[in-house]
Order: structure tokens, then sequence, then C-alpha cells
């Protein structure tokens, strides 16, 4: 990767524009496919956590960050995307494992919090076996600059299942805290277009509000809107990493626009909190 990949250290600055009257998505560079995904090999092969979007049985759209070593994501032409997970390494209290089947739309994201670049790909699973799986894929691109917390990983620990799992549907106790410091977090919803779709959102602590028991309210502003370029409203999932205590958070729901366009608001149906499948170290 050369150096003029790399963002300055710190807050990069929020990408500009989106569609008028909705919430925007990084928008895929024209034509955008295998050939993109392709182009992409060294960067995907690189990362340690992968956001995964999935659909269960009902419709729910979940979010889920799949850890592994620098090479369990891999592609050779980019027509599709291997991740390498036997049993042994998959937290079944993970939803994505459930929903996951050949043919299941399926989205990816790859965040490197260090260099302050994201990659997005959509497609639909073509491989569901003991290796792990593979993503044909339909869509790919680079997402825009946006608001990428600075980290830097400097331990990825051993599979430690099975993990302590809770779940519920009201915002308070520890589920509330994460929502409250959260910086970054990981959006999916099912697109007409493009199947599902992942993409990352951040802030500074606190851009993300409990607006109600069951109802957290995100800034609808440039670089930090939802899925697509349409008005979304409808089915979605949130994930909340808290690297800090080791703990992700997993939300599923519907989501709505409101304050004329200026924030959106997310009904909870169901979350589930669960400690991490990896110890991760991160310097911040």
């Amino acid at each position: 990767m050369n150096e003029d990949a790399f963002h300055e250290r710190g807050s990069a600055p929020r990408e500009h524009g989106g569609a008028a009257g909705g919430a925007a998505l990084d928008a895929f560079p024209a034509g955008a496919g295998p050939a993109e995904a392709a182009g992409a090999r060294a960067f995907i092969a690189a990362q340690c956590m992968a956001a995964v979007g999935s659909i269960d049985a009902e419709g729910a759209v979940w979010v889920s960050l799949l850890f592994g070593k620098p090479g369990f994501l891999r592609t050779s032409d980019g027509g599709a995307i291997r991740i390498d997970m036997p049993p042994k390494e998959r937290d079944l209290a993970d939803p994505v494992w459930e929903n996951m089947a050949v043919g299941a739309d399926q989205g990816l994201l790859f965040v490197d919090y260090a260099a302050r670049r994201r990659y997005r790909i959509n497609g639909t699973v073509q491989r569901l076996d003991r290796r792990g799986t593979e993503v044909l894929a339909h869509e790919a691109g680079p997402g825009r600059p946006g608001y990428i917390p600075w980290r830097m990983l400097r331990e990825l620990g051993e599979p430690r299942l099975p993990v302590q799992t809770a779940h519920g549907a009201q915002v308070r106790g520890a589920v509330e805290r994460i929502v409250r410091c959260a910086d970054t977090l990981f959006v999916a919803c099912r697109q007409a277009a493009h199947g599902a779709a992942v993409t990352h959102r951040g802030g500074d602590p606190g851009f993300v509000t409990v607006a109600g028991p069951t109802t957290l309210r995100l800034p609808d502003d440039p670089g930090n809107g939802l899925c697509g370029n349409d008005r979304l409203e409808g089915r979605a999932g949130i994930c909340i990493p808290d690297f800090d205590n080791g703990q992700v958070l997993q939300l599923t729901g519907h989501v709505r626009s409101g304050g004329a366009g200026r924030h959106w608001d997310f009904e909870v149906s169901h979350w589930i909190l669960r400690d991490m499948p990896r110890a991760v170290t991160l310097e911040r």
C-alpha cells in the first residue's frame, strides 16, 4: 500500500454531497464490479476484521463482525471473496451463521482504521462448508473518505468460544453505555439494486443518542447517512464494537427519517450483546 493511500492521523473530514432529501451510502464508482475488487486484493488480505450484513428467515437485517489473522480474507480475481473460518472459530451465537446459506444476499465491508480506508462488496454466498464461505461479488468499490476514528491493531488473540451472550429490546444498562460511548458503528440494509449492503459511520462519542427506551437517533449529515441513494424507510441492522471492553452489540429493527431529514431514528426490535470471540488490543 503506497503512502498516498494513508490519511493524517486524527479525525478525517466527513464526506460532502449525497442525495437530497435522503440518506447516502458510499457510492460505487460507475461500472464497479469484480475487476474493481481484484485491484483491492492486497488491502482485503491485510485485514483482520470484516463487517458482514445478512438477513434472517424473518427478514430482519443484522450486521456481524468476523475476526481472523491477516489472510483469512482473500480474493484471487475479485470475482469471489473467500472467508476462511472453520467451525471451531465460528461464534454460533452470532446470527450471521444461521443466516448464511448458498444463494443468500451478503454485504461485506473492510475498514482499515490505521490507514483510514474502507472497501465494500455486495454479493451472494456461493459456497459454505467446513473451510469457510465464499461470496460472489456483484458490486465492489472503495468508500469515500469519511469519519474513521484512528486506531492501530496491536494484538489479535486466539478464538475464545463459546462467549457470554445477552438478549433484549430496551436500550438500558450496559447496552445504553455502549451506545452513548460509540464513535464507530456499522449499518446494514437490503437494497433492491445491490442486495445486502453494509456501511461504516462514525463521529465523536455521543453522536449516537438514545431518543427513547427502544430508539436510537443518528445525525443524517453529509457522509453519515444510511443505505442507498434513496430515502430509507424499513428494516436495518446496526453493530457497535466496544473494543475497550471486548464486547460487540448487534441491533436489528426499523429505521425512519426524522427532523425534516436532519436525523434518522432506529427503532430497536431486538439486540444481542456478546463478548468478542477474540481479544482485540488496539492503540488509539
